[in-house]
């Protein structure tokens, strides 16, 4: 019988399986977070579970696994189920052709960061990484989760879908949105405002000198400059969680909402808060730039182990970079403010030696065992894709922009990016980025890349900054002579934290975690260190003397040069008419 002429059989409907998680948290002081997972429909002889080993947008295994415990199985009759552990983030239980397993677990809620679980007497908050297990074959699946508040007064803060007939139900369309969506429970102030007509709100978490309106006022300056930049806003709502710490700081994006933690007393200082606007501007940015806007490698996410790219300079420092603009643009800092926090950042870059080792390709590839794993030696031999990305992204808009004449620049870059791959969420490799950023230039710049991206060569700033008026100058505040370390004092001990590569004090052979006693016999402090040296010269040979371990050692340092101890990003006198529309063109009027 041919397949044209044959008669099937009709076969039985087979049910989906459904997931339904409820999470509970009723002795919050305990850190401890209850979590069950009903399962429903289920037709196999085994049902395996998996835990995340990292979440999206913070580039390193962090073993949420490590938290779980108290994990029990059991069936319809609440008869337990055998299980066993498959590898380190992997449960298999044994269903014995159940059709509804119930799993139960704790996860341990401790470490307040904008990618992990905390939970505390005054609240709780969990990203969905580092709580929820996936069902491999599942992940397309939509997913219930009900939260069982401790007290009456606490409320629910997400962006999940609600299901509006049932108390503080939501649900997640598939896995990588739960993972997206980050939950707050408490007594957080929720504050709500509209931008071009879509509704956003602010959410604070405890006690501190922000001010919600202020926050709120700026913070519709970022939304409604980057919107302009894309082309308008992608998504039906926008969260704004933020968390109030002792001296917390960090950001991380979703698709429709991120979270901010932030000292609870740095929004009086005119300096500070202007930080905390940059950092607003550089999460919203990310709804664009790696929430959808993303490499190749991230497309498809693998929450089992690590997913590669040479890409993160872009995803991350082409991020910084525009955190430095977006402000500017918004009307919340002016030019002077603009080039001074750009000279910051620059000084970092230029007082990190591992910029001379690392490419800034491998710096990207390697985050998941070096950005999040620094130790004593990091500063030598590595250096940051957000910092060195940042500086890459500026030299690619000022090449732009002075060839066009500020008709073009890195915007469009973004505009093409969007259009091309972030609209569809279609993944990028690092090739078609290359191309579109030479399609906007109108130029080959493989040479740029090759040079800045793949090898350690010195980025040219004063070239590209002249024509725009401005260089860079080097500042050395003291003539103090140079030893190359940085000195903490801890416990009364004066520790030795970092030594410079090729420093004389590397060369004399003194390490990090040394404990720094004397200099030529005479007790000296972390706080003293730098007047002691002013009373050498350069070329000095001065003896100093450490503990080793516990032995202890006499060393001669002989000092060389004072270094600069910051970089300035300065506007020339005397700016040419090209020069001067150039800098207005790209940074405003003064």
């Amino acid at each position: 019988m041919t397949e044209a002429t044959a008669t099937r059989q009709p076969q039985p409907t087979q049910k989906k399986a459904t997931l339904f998680y409820q999470v509970a948290m009723s002795q919050p002081a305990s850190h401890l977070f209850e979590v069950s997972l009903q399962v429903k429909n289920w037709q196999s002889t085994s049902l395996d579970l998996k835990m995340p080993v990292w979440t999206p947008g913070s580039y390193l295994v962090r073993e949420y696994a490590r938290h779980v415990q108290d994990f029990v199985a059991q069936d319809s009759n609440k008869q337990n189920l055998t299980c066993q552990k498959i590898s380190k983030n992997h449960w298999q239980v044994a269903t014995k052709d159940c059709s509804e397993i119930t799993v139960s677990y704790r996860i341990f809620a401790n470490e307040l960061t904008v990618r992990t679980n905390h939970l505390d007497a005054t609240h709780g908050y969990f990203n969905g990484a580092a709580l929820f297990f996936y069902v491999p074959g599942l992940e397309q699946q939509p997913i219930t989760v009900k939260i069982i508040t401790p007290q009456s007064d606490w409320q629910v803060t997400t962006t999940l879908p609600k299901i509006e007939a049932e108390t503080n139900t939501f649900v997640a369309p598939d896995f990588d949105t739960l993972v997206d969506t980050p939950v707050e429970v408490g007594t957080q102030q929720v504050h709500s405002f509209e931008v071009l007509n879509k509704p956003h709100s602010l959410a604070i978490w405890s006690e501190g000198n922000a001010n919600p309106e202020q926050i709120i006022a700026d913070t519709k300056k970022i939304i409604e400059v980057e919107a302009e930049m894309f082309g308008g806003l992608p998504y039906e709502q926008y969260l704004f969680l933020l968390h109030l710490s002792g001296s917390g700081y960090g950001g991380l994006e979703h698709k429709d909402s991120c979270t901010l933690n932030y000292p609870r007393f740095g929004f009086r200082d005119r300096e500070k808060y202007e930080r905390f606007m940059q950092l607003v501007a550089h999460e919203f940015f990310h709804l664009w730039n790696v929430k959808r806007i993303r490499p190749k490698a991230l497309e498809v996410f693998d929450y089992d182990a690590e997913n590669y790219t040479t890409s993160l300079w872009f995803c991350e420092g082409t991020t910084s970079y525009y955190d430095l603009l977006i402000p500017l643009r918004a009307g919340i800092y002016n030019r002077q403010t603009c080039l001074k926090n750009l000279s910051k950042d620059l000084t970092k870059y230029l007082n990190t030696q591992g910029r001379k080792v690392q490419p800034l390709g491998e710096s990207s590839y390697d985050a998941w065992i070096k950005l999040y794993r620094r130790d004593a030696n990091s500063d030598n031999n590595q250096i940051s894709y957000y910092l060195k990305g940042q500086f890459v992204s500026l030299l690619l808009d000022l090449i732009i922009r002075a060839k066009h004449n500020n008709k073009r620049s890195l915007d469009n870059v973004m505009q093409l990016m969007w259009q091309r791959f972030g609209q569809d969420e279609i993944g990028f490799s690092e090739t078609q980025l290359r191309e579109v950023i030479a399609e906007v230039a109108e130029e080959n710049l493989d040479d740029f890349f090759s040079r800045y991206i793949e090898t350690t060569v010195e980025l040219p700033l004063d070239d590209y900054f002249e024509p725009f008026g401005l260089y860079l100058k080097a500042i050395t505040e003291s003539d103090t002579p140079y030893i190359g370390i940085k000195v903490q004092s801890e416990n009364n001990r004066e520790i030795i934290k970092f030594v410079a590569a090729e420093s004389p004090a590397s060369k004399a052979g003194i390490d990090a975690d040394d404990e720094l006693l004397a200099i030529n016999g005479i007790k000296v402090t972390a706080e003293s260190l730098n007047e002691r040296l002013k009373d050498h010269q350069v070329k000095d040979t001065i003896e100093i003397t450490v503990f080793h371990q516990d032995r202890l050692k006499t060393l001669p340092v002989t000092l060389s040069e004072s270094q600069p101890s910051r970089y300035e990003v300065a506007v020339k006198s005397n700016l040419s008419e090209v020069q001067q529309q150039n800098l207005t063109g790209w940074l405003g009027e003064q």
